[in-house]
């Protein structure tokens, strides 16, 4: 039985692994998305690069072509019809988006944050984790709004911190569980198990989203196999 696949396009200002994992995802047939674009800010994104050797159509619309952000976001808008979009995925797009444009894609547009939300908006989150003291960190896929890395949350992948950490290796292991969870969370809402609703988040089959995101809500594949997740979250040094 055919699935009708929701269209979606990637918005990334940089390396794109994130995409990749999502390209790759997108790869198979029974999954309930396909990747019909990719928009860059940035003509340097090395995201380009990997659009491109999957045969992906990409455009190429930069800031300073434009005389505002309004101006700006209405060309992605109508990058996005062209690309007949159902849901936009932001993969490490680093600029804020006006409120128009998050207005009008409100409940169709995913964002990837690396901190578990609502600790730790912005920027440097792992340097952050890490003055806090944080024996737990990890990832989020949120829904987009007006206010920024405060959308309903979709899925979670929580991963320890170690007592040698540096940030270096905490991002690292956060990516590792980044790349398994914006899948999932794709997934969800691309199947309608997870829609955006009066302000929240809101599962269509709490038991089957359960099922499904059991396995990464932890990362276990992102950790050391001698760490006990449970035991570190209740150990603090």
């Amino acid at each position: 039985m055919s699935i009708s696949r929701k269209r979606t396009t990637i918005l990334i200002s940089g390396r794109g692994s994130n995409m990749a994992s999502l390209i790759e995802a997108a790869s198979e047939r029974s999954f309930p998305a396909e990747i019909v674009g990719v928009i860059s800010d940035k003509a340097d994104a090395r995201g380009l690069h990997i659009a491109a050797s999957r045969g992906l159509p990409a455009r190429i619309i930069a800031r300073s072509d434009f005389s505002s952000k309004e101006a700006h976001d209405a060309a992605i808008d109508d990058a996005l019809s062209t690309f007949e979009a159902e849901i936009v995925c932001l993969a490490g797009y680093m600029r804020l988006l006006t409120t128009g444009f998050v207005e009008k894609w409100q409940g169709r547009m995913l964002n990837i944050h690396p901190a578990l939300l609502p600790a730790f908006r912005g920027l440097d989150t792992h340097t952050r984790a890490l003055e806090a003291g944080m024996r737990i960190h990890g990832c989020t896929v949120h829904f987009v709004t007006a206010e920024t890395d405060s959308g309903p949350i979709i899925a979670q992948a929580a991963v320890p911190v170690l007592l040698d950490d540096t940030e270096a290796a905490l991002a690292a292991r956060v990516l590792k569980a980044e790349h398994h969870l914006y899948p999932l969370a794709l997934r969800m809402v691309a199947l309608g198990m997870a829609r955006m609703e009066g302000g929240r988040t809101v599962f269509a089959d709490t038991e089957l989203v359960e099922q499904s995101a059991g396995g990464f809500l932890s990362s276990p594949s992102a950790i050391r196999e001698a760490v006990d997740l449970e035991q570190l979250a209740r150990f603090t040094p």
